[in-house]
């Protein structure tokens, strides 16, 4: 069976995009989610980059009473630290490694690519992009957190050199603050240069955090500085 990317809205800033970003949505949401967001980054206008949204496929939501929606993996219990859909997340990094390859294949080598993601999209990032075999320029996780943490194992050593920005809501009552912190804290103890923040709000992004974002990113993809953690 041959495998297509997902279907995904494609915004570039500039002519020549020297970078990409893969940006994944939340539960329920589509690739139109974020998309407003490109233009609040502020990147320089001599960096063009490549913003790939992809829009996850419409499945059944066992917590949601079977309710079928847009989603990267089911979720079957009110505690997102347990019983992960193994089979969902899979499937669906096997369709975001998809979407890396045609970057690659564009003529953008993974060290200039970041993966981000918003809840739902934010822990599949993680998840993928912890076990790549070449190092991303980047990794955004918005209100996320780890997916099936004991096997941290999996990890590849490559993905250490992959920096991780980390942000969430203090107020959060979808993904609880301490879920998220959590999540941080172990990719800390498994040495990763990890970026966290964490602000007044609930699950949702705010300006100061869109801002720490276009900082970060531009830090990530300037072609002609070397990066930093700020």
């Amino acid at each position: 069976m041959t495998l297509h990317p997902l279907p995904h809205i494609t915004i570039e800033t500039g002519s020549d995009p020297v970078a990409s970003v893969i940006w994944l949505h939340g539960l329920g949401a589509d690739g139109h989610d974020f998309v407003p967001i490109v233009p609040q980054l502020g990147l320089p206008s001599g960096l063009p980059v490549r913003f790939i949204f992809p829009h996850a496929p419409s499945m059944p939501i066992t917590l949601n009473g079977g309710y079928i929606m847009p989603a990267w993996y089911d979720i079957r219990q009110n505690d997102l630290g347990i019983e992960h859909d193994e089979l969902g997340i899979h499937t669906s990094e096997t369709s975001i490694n998809l979407l890396i390859e045609q970057e690659i294949m564009r003529g953008t080598p993974a060290r200039r690519i970041i993966l981000a993601g918003f809840s739902q999209g934010a822990a599949m990032v993680l998840y993928t992009g912890l076990r790549q075999s070449h190092a991303l320029a980047g990794i955004i996780a918005l209100s996320g957190y780890l997916l099936m943490p004991e096997k941290l194992d999996g990890f590849s050593q490559t993905s250490r050199n992959t920096p991780v920005f980390m942000a969430h809501g203090i107020n959060d009552p979808v993904v609880p603050f301490a879920l998220g912190n959590v999540s941080a804290r172990k990719l800390q103890a498994a040495g990763y240069r990890l970026n966290w923040h964490s602000y007044p709000i609930q699950h949702a992004v705010c300006n100061e955090e869109i801002h720490h974002l276009g900082q970060w990113i531009t830090a990530r993809l300037q072609p002609d500085k070397k990066s930093t953690d700020d």
